[in-house]
């Protein structure tokens, strides 16, 4: 199994993370890269509004940059019913070649595990173990081991002894036997009456009709095979059924399909099966071991919109970064070979999405041009925040000239639909668009959410400081400043909410932020930050 390359925004993903990841995905397909769009969070109001408008599903949600058993290449799982006999099983583990099958009842419904061990130990082991699984073995399947015929169905319980003719046959005790006889009918008349269970009769022999007449009146089963003797004894142990000697499930380890591989490794270490079985929904879907993993291939990410490992997806070090497409800072994350990393100075990664569209000489489909459209729109406050360069307005006019889009509507109807904080959670507002901080030293966590009418602002006020005081009360490691930020959606200021330990000492300066109009986190709240800690 071949994995996508996903390409993924960060944490809390806003409209420009979700945008960009769509539109470039879309870019890698039309190069010839299997690449496929995911998410780490849930949308928020203004992006589900965009995807809504264009008739877009939202990306899935990844999870983990682990794989899961269901990511990568598995066995087939090969299946036998609980009654085929172990010569059946055995030939179907050569026909498959496999050392292990599984066994299903009447329901198709996955009761247990046989493996080749467990059927060569029918061979070998004692006679007297073997005996108590011939006892239970149907007579159908004696029947057909030898592919013989059932002449008569007797009713004599069976000892599970497996008896021959002799010259001590009238001292041995035969009381239950399964008696493996010639066309000597002498010798099947003494075998029924020393009390023997079954008689299988060689080279197709058809006894008299008075010897039939004594099987029915003794209770005795007659089966006669085109075998030899010798093959008959050869074979009739391979009549046991398979529920017999099978391992039932519940006894044996057992994967889901969605559990991770480094799990599954380590479970393995445990015991020394060579393969296990994988359910789904208590549904056996395949069969996973050891060569299945060490195989199994990374998962590959494309990152947009972020390069630091808080930001990204959990397990990060699990997989394997292939790209990185920002406009942020540089950050901390790490790759263990050369990648494509594109970081630059705009507005929004939309913008370098579109400029790796020309890049390539492709043209942006409608769809990828409207995203692309309203993630710059969103990053950057329709193109009045502080982070918007000469190149994010140069793509506005494309997109108008080109695309024939009027981004004046598209912002005002995105804008008015979406920009209010009217009703939401406070931990929703909290926690939807948060990204973390250290500066000189200190932990700093920073919010921010975008509103047409900063004055609702003033209705929630103490209530949301005391939410805030109590979500950093409940932390294991408290922030030194948690920070709100409200701004209005077309650039005109912010209003800051905050607590923690620099409060007091960055009360003037946050309030000079909003004297100042700062909209920004990253080119004026951070940067304003960092120099009243220096």
């Amino acid at each position: 199994m071949s994995l996508p390359i996903y390409v993924i925004g960060h944490k809390n993903p806003d409209t420009d993370s979700i945008c960009s990841a769509l539109a470039l995905a879309e870019l890698k397909q039309r190069l010839g890269v299997d690449a496929v769009a995911a998410r780490l969070g849930h949308a928020n109001p203004e992006t589900k509004f965009i995807l809504n408008k264009l008739n877009l599903d939202l990306p899935f949600y990844l999870t983990s940059a682990k794989c899961t058993l269901q990511e990568i290449d598995i066995d087939e799982a090969v299946t036998i019913h609980d009654g085929e006999t172990i010569r059946s099983a055995w030939d179907l583990c050569m026909e498959k070649s496999v050392k292990t099958l599984y066994v299903i009842d009447d329901e198709d419904k996955y009761i247990g595990m046989a493996t080749l061990g467990d059927i060569s130990k029918v061979q070998m082991q004692d006679l007297n173990i073997t005996k108590d699984l011939l006892k239970q073995t149907p007579l159908e399947n004696l029947a057909k081991v030898v592919k013989g015929k059932i002449l008569y169905e007797g009713t004599n319980e069976r000892s599970g002894y497996v008896r021959i003719s002799d010259k001590r046959l009238m001292e041995r005790d035969l009381e239950g036997a399964i008696m493996v006889l010639s066309d000597h009918e002498d010798e099947m008349i003494k075998s029924m009456g020393r009390g023997c269970a079954v008689i299988v009769i060689a080279e197709n022999y058809v006894p008299a009709d008075y010897i039939i007449e004594m099987a029915k009146s003794e209770g005795v089963t007659l089966i006669n095979t085109p075998y030899n003797t010798m093959k008959i004894i050869q074979m009739i142990y391979r009549a046991i059924p398979v529920r017999l000697i099978m391992t039932p499930k519940d006894k044996l380890i057992t994967f889901n399909q969605t559990e991770f591989v480094e799990d599954v490794e380590r479970e393995m270490l445990k015991t020394r099966h060579s393969s296990y079985p994988v359910v789904s929904q208590d549904k056996l879907v395949g069969s996973v071991a050891r060569y299945n993993l060490l195989k199994s291939e990374k998962k590959k990410l494309i990152l947009v919109d972020h390069n630091e490992l808080k930001q990204s997806i959990d397990d990060i070090e699990q997989g394997e970064i292939v790209e990185i497409v920002d406009h942020h800072r540089i950050g901390d994350i790490e790759t263990d070979r050369p990648i494509v990393f594109r970081n630059m100075t705009v507005g929004s990664t939309c913008t370098i999405v579109e400029m790796m569209y020309r890049e390539a000489g492709i043209r942006m489909s409608d769809t990828v041009a409207r995203l692309v459209a309203y993630g710059v729109i969103s990053d950057t406050m329709n193109f009045h925040s502080p982070t918007c360069t000469d190149i994010d307005r140069n793509l506005k006019k494309r997109l108008e000239e080109e695309y024939g889009l009027d981004t004046q509507a598209m912002a005002d109807d995105l804008f008015q639909n979406t920009a209010t904080i009217e009703g939401r959670a406070f931990k929703d507002i909290l926690y939807n668009d948060v990204k973390e901080y250290v500066l000189s030293g200190y932990r700093i966590s920073i919010s921010q959410v975008f509103t047409y009418d900063l004055n609702v602002v003033d209705t929630i006020h103490d209530d949301f400081l005391k939410f805030m005081e109590e979500e950093e009360k409940n932390k294991n490691h408290r922030n030194d400043l948690t920070l709100m930020v409200f701004t209005n959606v077309e650039g005109k200021g912010s209003r800051f909410l905050y607590v923690g330990s620099l409060s007091k000492m960055l009360a003037s300066s946050i309030d000079q932020f909003a004297d100042r109009g700062f909209v920004s986190r990253k080119k004026q709240i951070v940067p304003g930050l960092a120099q009243a800690l220096v």
